[in-house]
């Protein structure tokens, strides 16, 4: 075999393994968010919500039905809750966040 049918065929499955790794990454990143809805009590008890850089603000109907541990565990930096509003800090995907529930409503 030639050697650039061997680069090519190299070349041809290193684009495969990428196109695996990145649509994994977007499976885990839904189900992640799917699990963030969950954990803020589900999109009922969302009432708004809205990013500020790495900060994720939302309001809540119920505080109670709020899950901060699994929040914190799923990676959140930090949470601070004052009344029925939570902020969040989740870092550079807090935008991503927004787009995944704004899909949801």
């Amino acid at each position: 075999m030639e050697a650039w049918i061997q680069y090519l065929l190299i070349l041809l499955i290193l684009v495969i393994i990428g196109i695996a790794i990145t649509r994994s990454k977007k499976k885990d990143f839904k189900m992640e968010m799917n699990k963030l809805v969950s954990y803020l009590g589900g999109k009922e008890n969302i009432i708004s919500y809205e990013v500020h850089k790495s900060r994720f603000i939302v309001n809540v109907k119920d505080v109670e039905k709020v899950d901060k541990d699994a929040i914190q565990k799923l990676g959140a930096q930090g949470i601070v809750e004052i009344e029925n509003q939570l902020k969040i800090i989740l870092g550079p995907d807090a935008t991503n966040i927004k787009k995944y529930i704004d899909a949801l409503k």
